[in-house]
C-alpha cells in the first residue's frame, strides 16, 4: 500500500547566524624582524600570529634576547601569584611610559612598589566604594544630560569620545572633587586624549632590547603632551596639599591617599610622588574604563536582545543609593564579557630575575615573560566559544573555571589593579544609565577594528546610532 501523500507544512525559518564580535586579522606565520617591527609599531594585536590563540607557550629568540609568551594557566599563576618577586615588571615597560608616569606604582618594583601599595590600597578598600558612589553617579548623570543635548532626534555618535569624557569626569570627581567642566580638569582630559592616540602602552623596547641609538618611536606630540599633563596634575596636587594643611580639603580619594602613612615607615607621599600616582590613576581609571565601556556599548548594539534585557534591569537605578548596584547582575555579566573580549590592557610584561624552567624549557635570567590577556581570554583550548559574545557563560562550569584560571583583565596576585572593584561598579552603572535613556544601534559599514594604543581602541572609532528611548519605542 502506498503511503498517503502529505504536503509539507510551513517550515520554520532557520535562525540567522549570530554576528561575531570584531577581531583583528593575525599576521602571517613568519615575517622578518624588521617587518615585525613595522607591524608592531602600527598595532600590537595584528602583529601577532594566529597560533598564539592555541599555544600554551611561544618563544621569540634573537642572538642576545629571548622572550616567552605564556598562556598556560599554571604558568600564569606562578608568575602573577605564586612567585611575583621572581618575575618583577620589566624595566623596559618604562621605555614608553616614563615621560608621563614617572616613578608611579605601575612601573616600580621591589620595596619601592610595596611601599607605594601600602599607601594606596587603603583608599580603594571595599568600604570606600560606597563613599565614592555619589560622585560616580553624578558623573554618569551629567553624561546623560550631555548626550541628550548632543543626540536630539537621534544621531551618529563616536562612542569612545562619550565614554572617555564620562570616565574622566568620574576620575576628577572621585579623586579631586571637581567636575570635568573645571578648567584644569578639562585641559588634562584634552591633552590625555591626544597622548593616548600617539603612544602605545607597550613600546617595542618592552619586547626587543633596542640599542641606545635607535629611536624609541615616540610619535609627534607625545613628550610635549606628557610634560603639560604632569604640570597640570602638579597644580592640582599642590593645591590639594595646601588645602589639607589648612584643614579645608574634601574627603575624596586624593585626600585619603595624601594623608595615609606607610604603616611600616610612617612616611607619606611627597608632592612629586603624588603627581606620579595621580598620572597612573588617570591612565588606569580613565583610559581603561573608557575602552571597556565603548566596546560594551558596541556589543549592546550588535546584540539587541541583550540590550533589551539590560534596559529592564536598569529600572533598579530609580533608586539612586549604592544598594541599587547589587541589582545590576546582568549588566555586570555583560561588562565582564566585554572585558574578556576586549581587555583594555592587552599585554603585560615581566622579567625573569633568575633562571627558571617553563614546560621543560630553560628560561634564562633577563628573559621577558609576556602575559597576553588578549590571547588568553580568547584561547581556543580553554574557553567554550572563545570568540563569541555570551554573557551567560559566567554561570557555566567552563566560564567559572576560566574566570578563576584564565581571566586577568585587571592582572592578578599582589599586583592586581587596586581599582578593580571601583571599575566593576563604574562600568555597569554608566552602561545601564546610558541604555536606560538611549537605544544604541550599529551603523552599516562602520564595524570597528580593534587596535592597541594606550588601551584597546578602535582604529577609526566606534560609531553608533543613539536614539532617545521614548522615540525609539515609538519607531
Amino acid at each position: 500500500m502506498n503511503a498517503p501523500d502529505h504536503k509539507p507544512g510551513p517550515q520554520p525559518k532557520p535562525e540567522a547566524p549570530r554576528p561575531q564580535p570584531p577581531k583583528p586579522q593575525a599576521r602571517p606565520v613568519r615575517v622578518s624582524l624588521w617587518r615585525y617591527v613595522r607591524l608592531f609599531r602600527d598595532d600590537i594585536l595584528s602583529a601577532q600570529p594566529a597560533k598564539l590563540y592555541r599555544a600554551w607557550m611561544a618563544e621569540f629568540r634573537a642572538p642576545s634576547f629571548r622572550s616567552f609568551l605564556i598562556n598556560q594557566p599554571d604558568l600564569i599563576k606562578r608568575v602573577l601569584k605564586e612567585e611575583p618577586d621572581v618575575f618583577p615588571k620589566s624595566d623596559r615597560i618604562a621605555e614608553g611610559l616614563k615621560p608621563l608616569l614617572g616613578n608611579s606604582v605601575f612601573l616600580t618594583n621591589g620595596e619601592t612598589w610595596k611601599r607605594q601599595r601600602r599607601i594606596i590600597d587603603p583608599a580603594f578598600e571595599g568600604g570606600r566604594l560606597k563613599a565614592t558612589y555619589p560622585a560616580m553617579r553624578a558623573a554618569a548623570d551629567s553624561a546623560i544630560v550631555r548626550l541628550q543635548r548632543q543626540v536630539g532626534q537621534g544621531a551618529k555618535v563616536e562612542a569612545e569620545e562619550i565614554t572617555s569624557h564620562v570616565a574622566a569626569d568620574v576620575i576628577f570627581r572621585t579623586l579631586f572633587s571637581i567636575p570635568i567642566e573645571n578648567e584644569v580638569a578639562g585641559e588634562v582630559f584634552t591633552r590625555f586624549r591626544n597622548y593616548q592616540r600617539s603612544q602605545p602602552l607597550l613600546n617595542l623596547a618592552a619586547f626587543v632590547p633596542l640599542p641606545k641609538w635607535m629611536p624609541r618611536f615616540f610619535r609627534r606630540g607625545t613628550r610635549p603632551n606628557a610634560k603639560v599633563i604632569r604640570a597640570l596634575i602638579t597644580k592640582l596636587t599642590e593645591a590639594r596639599m595646601a588645602a589639607i594643611k589648612a584643614g579645608t580639603a574634601p574627603e575624596d580619594l586624593a585626600t585619603k591617599i595624601m594623608t595615609t602613612c606607610d604603616p611600616d615607615t610612617g612616611e607619606r607621599f611627597d608632592a612629586q610622588e603624588m603627581v606620579d600616582q595621580v598620572a597612573i590613576f588617570f591612565l588606569a581609571g580613565h583610559e581603561t574604563s573608557a575602552s571597556a565601556l565603548a566596546w560594551t556599548l558596541y556589543l549592546m548594539a550588535l546584540y539587541p536582545d541583550w540590550q533589551d534585557q539590560l534596559v529592564l534591569e536598569a529600572e533598579a537605578l530609580e533608586d539612586e543609593s549604592f544598594s541599587a548596584i547589587s541589582k545590576l547582575r546582568l549588566s555586570r555579566d555583560v561588562f565582564r564579557e566585554a572585558l574578556r573580549l576586549y581587555p583594555p590592557v592587552p599585554m603585560m610584561v615581566r622579567e625573569a630575575s633568575c633562571p627558571v624552567t617553563f614546560r621543560n624549557r630553560l628560561v634564562p635570567k633577563g628573559a621577558q615573560i609576556v602575559l597576553s590577556p588578549w590571547h588568553l581570554h580568547r584561547h581556543e583550548r580553554l574557553w567554550d566559544n572563545p570568540d563569541g559574545f555570551d554573557p551567560s557563560r559566567w554561570q557555566t562550569e567552563n566560564g567559572k573555571q576560566c574566570q578563576r584560571e584564565a581571566y586577568i583583565p585587571f592582572s592578578a596576585g599582589p599586583r592586581v589593579c587596586p581599582g578593580a572593584g571601583f571599575a566593576m561598579v563604574e562600568g555597569p552603572l554608566i552602561l545601564s544609565l546610558i541604555l536606560r535613556h538611549f537605544k544604541v544601534t550599529c551603523i552599516s559599514g562602520a564595524e570597528p577594528v580593534p587596535v592597541a594604543h594606550l588601551t584597546v581602541r578602535s582604529k577609526n572609532g566606534i560609531w553608533l546610532q543613539f536614539t532617545p528611548r521614548g522615540e525609539a519605542d515609538q519607531s
